[in-house]
């Protein structure tokens, strides 16, 4: 995700990141720790908001907007697993939702419509 905001981020893309600890216990620090680690170690300059919760009673409602205008091809909601991708256009409307195993890479093509 970093190497895609730094390639695109003169053209208007911003990169938003939501830690969240409910998939295999990944994220089990605290904010401040998850922000040192992925700063320090991946180097990341783009935003990195607070954990949240994603899934479930608590599902933040940015998650609770961003599941209800995109679910997956079979019309689940929930996330499946950490790196779930959004794309919002400039007027605020989801566009696009990549699953986990969709690389950031392979998200340039949509990206540029988008720009």
């Amino acid at each position: 995700m970093r190497t895609l905001y730094t390639e695109y981020r003169d053209r208007g893309l911003v990169v938003l990141a939501f830690p969240c600890n409910q998939f295999a216990n990944q994220e089990p620090g605290t904010n401040s720790e998850i922000y040192n680690f992925v700063t320090e170690k991946y180097q990341v300059d783009f935003p990195v908001f607070e954990k949240i919760e994603v899934n479930g009673a608590n599902r933040a409602q940015l998650y609770e907007w961003l599941t209800n205008s995109k679910q997956t091809e079979d019309g689940a909601q929930d996330i499946s697993w950490n790196f779930t991708k959004f794309l919002v256009n400039r007027s605020g409307n989801v566009e696009s939702r990549f699953e986990p195993q969709i690389q950031p890479m392979e998200l340039g093509t949509a990206i540029e419509k988008l720009l």
